[in-house]
């Protein structure tokens, strides 16, 4: 089964900035389409940003401008760039890869394989 393994998760102050990378051990991410989302106790787990296989990028209304995503194929990492973070933003994160392209990209149901994810807290 494949693997994604997320990291660079922690503790960090409004208006602080993280980087979240996911790493996929078994296949290489030039074929899939990846996505973050996140999951805050007590919520559904909400499509965060996108990166379609051929290349166009998806954000969540409430991390457009803050938050972007890539990948780079050669290493097999997809990343997050969080900028700005607010406490709201505080949450478990996850990535996710699909086969296909991306038609609804903030659908759990689109994504093929998933990681363990990596907690993000925002607090002073």
């Amino acid at each position: 089964e494949e693997q994604l393994v997320e990291s660079g998760g922690g503790l960090v102050q409004p208006g602080g900035s993280l980087r979240l990378s996911c790493e996929a051990s078994r296949y290489r991410y030039s074929g899939y389409s990846l996505a973050w989302f996140r999951q805050a106790p007590g919520k559904e787990r909400e499509g965060v940003a996108a990166i379609d296989r051929v290349g166009p990028t998806y954000y969540a209304d409430s991390v457009k401008g803050r938050f972007t995503v890539s990948k780079d194929n050669a290493k097999n990492t997809l990343y997050l760039q969080m900028n700005s973070l607010k406490p709201e933003d505080t949450a478990m994160y996850y990535c996710a890869a699909s086969y296909m392209r991306l038609g609804s990209w903030s659908a759990t149901s689109t994504y093929n394989f998933w990681g363990q994810g990596t907690q993000v807290t925002v607090s002073s």
